[in-house]
């Protein structure tokens, strides 16, 4: 029953819970100083137990609201901080970061494993100019939302500036990254975009890069933004990864937008 409860900083429950503890605390001091002074029960031991109920409530429930209003806050500052306010995926930093803190923490071990992808919509310049930018914004929104429904629950994804993002597939070998990689990029060409109520075809170029030894961030992410530019520079709507070194070509399709 306990566990439907949200007794996290941010949670109500945390609020009446540690009121009435604190609630049951002054009580129980009223007790202990009245029999300190009288030597037992005083005259009127109810006071003991009505004066605390009467104030202390408010009082702690009033404290402990503005804490959980602070801890919201906090999370929210946070939130703001690590992710891209429209697509809500992590922003470049926080990606960096916490790729940084993964590759550290598997070099310390023999067994290392994992991919880096870069991604580029493609001709993305004709969707903000034939549709307008708010336009623009959807499809971003859109690619991101198809991104994360391809891959899996470990892996992380951000936008890393303009119509770039980058997913980080640890534990993961070079068949399986380009799996996804691939499964990446059959999602977002099958995506139902319609701008002014007509299907316009989103397509995105990936490099990638994998690594099973001690590599810095940097290097990995300049290794899958070479093979991005292959991929591009290729015909785009492909996956390039390092390795094999073999672009995967999807069938290619014409893309229609309004004239």
């Amino acid at each position: 029953m306990l566990g439907k409860f949200d007794f996290s900083p941010t949670g109500r429950a945390r609020v009446v819970l540690l009121t009435a503890l604190g609630t049951l605390f002054c009580i129980a001091v009223a007790f202990a100083v009245d029999c300190y002074v009288h030597g037992g029960w005083g005259p009127t031991p109810s006071n003991n137990l009505v004066i605390p109920l009467l104030l202390a409530p408010p009082f702690f429930y009033y404290l402990l609201s503005k804490l959980r209003e602070l801890a919201i806050a906090h999370r929210e500052l946070l939130a703001l901080a690590s992710t891209d306010p429209l697509t809500s995926c992590l922003n470049r930093r926080s990606f960096q970061v916490l790729v940084e803190g993964y590759l550290d923490h598997v070099a310390r071990h023999e067994a290392m494993a994992g991919a880096l992808l870069v991604l580029d919509v493609d001709h993305f310049k004709r969707v903000n100019d034939q549709f307008g930018h708010d336009n623009g914004d959807e499809a971003l929104k859109l690619i991101a939302t198809e991104i994360k429904g391809a891959i899996r629950g470990v892996d992380l994804v951000a936008r890393i500036g303009g119509e770039e993002f980058s997913v980080f597939l640890p534990d993961v070998d070079p068949p399986g990254a380009l799996g996804i990689a691939e499964r990446i990029r059959a999602a977002v060409s099958a995506a139902d975009f319609r701008p002014r109520d007509k299907r316009y075809q989103l397509a995105v170029s990936i490099g990638g890069a994998t690594f099973d030894r001690p590599i810095t961030f940097i290097e990995l992410y300049r290794s899958a933004d070479q093979r991005l530019y292959r991929a591009k520079s290729s015909g785009r709507n492909r996956v390039i990864l390092d390795l094999s070194d073999v672009p995967v070509l999807p069938k290619l399709v014409t893309v229609t937008a309004d004239s």
